[in-house]
């Protein structure tokens, strides 16, 4: 073992004067931090978004127009086309959003369609923010399309196997989308029934 030139320092042995000073820098440290917070949160019930507060202080923003959008759909050169749109504020900010049923222009046949949802802001002109139905999933989308209660509706129609007729969707889903913790949820809706 060898032995040090250099004297002790103070610090290699702590005394209780040590541990002293230690807490009452800590305990300074947290009542500086508790000085410092934040202004509280003000909680309301017709704002459940996350921009709850700021969209009170302004106007809402127009709803989004899908014409112009160049949405994540491809074609092989030809165009898209919005067979379907609905407005309506869909995560509680004050602004509505547009939901759009997309799919490519097609001669004849049922090409599959895309559900997609646009918002806008002041600074930019619309955008795609969230697919709903990918046009890979070969669906398409039926009349009943709309926007209710904060929620997107369709039918989807599809076919059970490859050898059904692509004229002739054979399978039905009622779904509906909803805004929940920062995603789409998809739920089923119940298939309405007569008395």
């Amino acid at each position: 073992m060898q032995l040090s030139d250099v004297p002790d320092l103070a610090h290699t042995r702590p005394r209780p004067m040590h541990w002293l000073a230690t807490a009452a820098a800590m305990a300074a440290v947290v009542a500086l931090a508790g000085l410092l917070q934040p202004d509280a949160a003000k909680a309301s019930q017709s704002g459940s978004g996350a921009h709850g507060a700021a969209a009170r202080d302004r106007a809402p923003l127009p709803a989004p127009d899908p014409s112009g959008v160049d949405f994540p759909l491809e074609c092989g050169g030809a165009a898209q086309v919005v067979t379907a749109k609905a407005s309506g504020d869909l995560d509680g900010d004050g602004s509505p959003e547009t939901a759009a049923v997309v799919r490519c222009a097609a001669g004849s046949g049922t090409p599959p369609s895309g559900v997609y949802v646009l918002t806008a802001t002041a600074k930019s002109g619309p955008r795609v923010v969230a697919t709903l139905v990918d046009p890979q999933d070969k669906q398409s989308v039926g009349d009943d399309f709309a926007i209710r209660d904060g929620a997107v509706l369709a039918t989807l129609l599809g076919y059970s196997g490859p050898d059904v007729p692509s004229c002739c969707p054979d399978e039905e889903r009622r779904l509906s989308w909803q805004w929940k913790n920062g995603a789409f949820v998809r739920s089923e809706r119940p298939v309405a029934q007569s008395v």
